[in-house]
């Protein structure tokens, strides 16, 4: 087992109730845990109260936690999370729970845990933290926990400054020695220009202001395409549609995601709602996906804004296409998403087909008075256009960028 000098120093001094290394993606925090959780399972075999991993949901433990681990010990000490959610892991059973919403609480109220990882703390709901923070009651007790930087207002920033007995460490992406050059220069050109360079890159615990998208607000000709230099197949094409209000717009993009993981806008569309009625949307809408079909084929899915389940089931009763309920995955997660693929040159407009998506993302800012990081929506960007863009990608979010 290879380690960095920040490794070193965290398994040979990381011995209070509360042990945590905050920093960039990929600067080696997790990989380290992979090899602490164990001898932290190890020292306290036998003895009262719960071993508990928490982190963002139970899926995204079995990815970040349970399947690493079980590539390096086996799943003879290391098993999948159990429908119970339960695994056995070096020999005692542990409770892998999510800890995005605060009915999570309940799965830890009453009990008494003698050791908790945590995994991606900062995506937890605070009050999930505020009841661990009584249950680790053994003089034994101890956490572990890794995040990657936020809002500076955020509470787990918070707790961090406290007089709490913390070990913590902040990892900047340079800090880790093991990670090829070429990647790291690539990932660097990924975030540079935004809030996530300061985050994911330098470790810091930064706001999120003014233009979302400066990258592109800046030079948007960097990323406009013709049409005839489109990829001759797209492995997939989806469309979003987000309904507009009374003072909103209906909105419609379609997406084709190519063979290489680029995304490419292929048309767009914005419409005052405004007086519009339901047949007269139908008709624009219809026209919209009969475009896409004539001229690209036909769609994967057209994605539509969930909250409007009459408009939904009118459409599939009056039409044949593949019409699903958008996921509507968090929003930061979706403008992380085109960030990403703006800063690694695979984000792609097609000229000429989507000036309301290019207005919007132009114009999309940060709401400088909230105390988290939030996309401010008080009319001076389409926020419907940027709505139903991330619609008709965050099916592919996963596969375009990870978690």
């Amino acid at each position: 087992m290879r380690l960095s000098s920040k490794q070193k120093e965290f398994w040979n001094n990381a011995n209070s109730r509360w042990n945590i290394k905050s920093g960039a993606t990929r600067s080696g925090k997790t990989y380290l845990d992979y090899y602490v959780i164990p001898r932290r399972i190890r020292a306290v075999a036998g003895k009262e109260g719960l071993v508990v991993i928490l982190g963002n949901t139970k899926g995204t433990l079995q990815r970040n936690i349970i399947e690493p681990l079980q590539k390096i010990f086996t799943p003879a000490l290391v098993s999948d999370i159990r429908s119970d959610n339960t695994a056995m892991l070096f020999g005692e059973k542990c409770y892998c729970l999510g800890a995005d919403k605060v009915n999570q609480v309940d799965r830890i109220r009453g009990t008494s845990i003698k050791y908790c990882y945590g995994d991606e703390v900062v995506t937890w709901h605070e009050e999930v933290f505020n009841m661990l923070k009584s249950r680790l009651d053994k003089s034994y007790s101890c956490f572990d926990g890794t995040c990657n930087p936020d809002n500076p207002n955020h509470w787990f920033y918070k707790f961090l400054q406290s007089d709490a007995d913390i070990f913590l460490q902040n990892y900047t992406l340079d800090e880790n020695p093991f990670l090829d050059k070429d990647f790291v220069a690539n990932l660097k050109k990924e975030y540079f220009g935004t809030v996530l360079y300061e985050r994911y890159i330098l470790g810091k615990w930064a706001l999120a202001e003014g233009l979302i998208y400066k990258v592109f607000a800046d030079s948007p000709e960097k990323f406009m395409i013709s049409k005839d230099k489109l990829p001759k197949r797209f492995d997939s094409i989806n469309i979003g549609h987000d309904f507009g209000g009374n003072k909103s717009n209906h909105a419609f993009v379609a997406t084709g995601i190519g063979f290489d993981n680029h995304m490419y806008k292929l048309r767009a569309k914005s419409i005052k709602a405004t007086g519009m009625s339901f047949n007269q949307l139908e008709k624009e809408f219809t026209s919209f996906v009969d475009g896409i079909i004539r001229d690209y084929g036909y769609p994967d899915g057209v994605y539509c804004d969930s909250a409007e389940q009459t408009m939904i089931n009118s459409y599939r009763q009056r039409t044949t296409y593949p019409i699903y309920n958008s996921l509507k995955r968090p929003i930061n997660d979706r403008i992380r998403c085109s960030l990403l693929l703006m800063g690694g040159g695979r984000y792609h407009i097609v000229e000429g087909e989507c000036d309301d998506l290019v207005s919007g993302l132009k114009t999309a800012v940060w709401d400088d008075k909230s105390l988290e990081d939030k996309r401010l929506d008080d009319g001076t960007s389409d926020i419907d256009i940027l709505d139903a863009d991330e619609y008709s990608f965050e099916y592919n979010i996963y596969r375009l960028v990870g978690d």
